[in-house]
C-alpha cells in the first residue's frame, strides 16, 4: 500500500447504481423480524409516564447554544443521597425493613406437582403435592410467591 492512499481513495464507484436501485428500507408488511403491521396499528402507543429529559438542561435551543457550566454538571454527578439506615418498622440493622413472619418461611418452593401428575382424575380428598424444585427460574409471580415453612413439631407431653 502506497503512503498516499487515502480512505477516499480506497472505495471507488463502478459508475453504475445497480447495487442502490433497491436501497430503500422494507416496509413493516415485507420485513419478517416485524410485527405484523395490522397488529401493531392494532396496539397502539402507550407513551411514557413522566416526561423524560424536560427538566434537563438543553431542552431548549437556546440553552444547547449556551451551554452548561461546569457547576451544573459537576451536580449532576453529585450521588444520590441514600435513605437512612432504619425506616421505623422493624428497624434491623441491615435488615430488608420488615420483621420476617415465621409463615412466610425463606426456602422457595418449586413446581408443585399433584400425585397423579396433573394428567389423571384426582381420587384423592386431601389437598397434597410433592415439591419438584425450581424449573430454572421460570415461574411465574404466583409460583415465585410460594414459599416452604417447616412443619411444627408435635408436642410429646402426652
Amino acid at each position: 500500500m502506497m503512503s498516499d492512499d487515502r480512505a477516499d481513495d480506497v472505495y471507488q464507484p463502478t459508475g453504475t447504481n445497480e447495487e442502490q436501485e433497491d436501497a430503500a428500507p422494507l416496509d413493516a408488511e415485507d420485513s419478517l423480524d416485524e410485527r405484523d403491521y395490522d397488529k401493531m396499528l392494532d396496539e397502539g402507543y402507550s407513551p411514557p409516564e413522566k416526561p423524560l429529559g424536560v427538566t434537563k438542561h438543553g431542552t431548549t435551543a437556546a440553552e444547547q447554544r449556551e451551554r452548561e457550566t461546569l457547576d451544573e454538571r459537576l451536580a449532576e454527578e453529585t450521588p444520590d443521597v441514600e435513605p437512612p439506615a432504619g425506616d421505623g418498622v422493624g428497624d434491623v440493622e441491615e435488615g430488608e425493613g420488615e420483621p420476617i413472619d415465621p409463615e412466610a418461611g425463606t426456602d422457595r418452593t418449586g413446581r408443585l406437582v399433584a400425585p397423579d401428575e396433573g394428567a389423571h382424575s384426582d381420587t384423592t380428598k386431601e389437598v397434597i403435592a410433592r415439591d419438584e424444585g425450581i424449573d430454572a427460574g421460570a415461574a411465574g409471580a404466583e409460583e415465585a410467591a410460594v414459599h416452604t415453612i417447616p412443619d411444627e413439631e408435635p408436642d410429646e407431653e402426652a
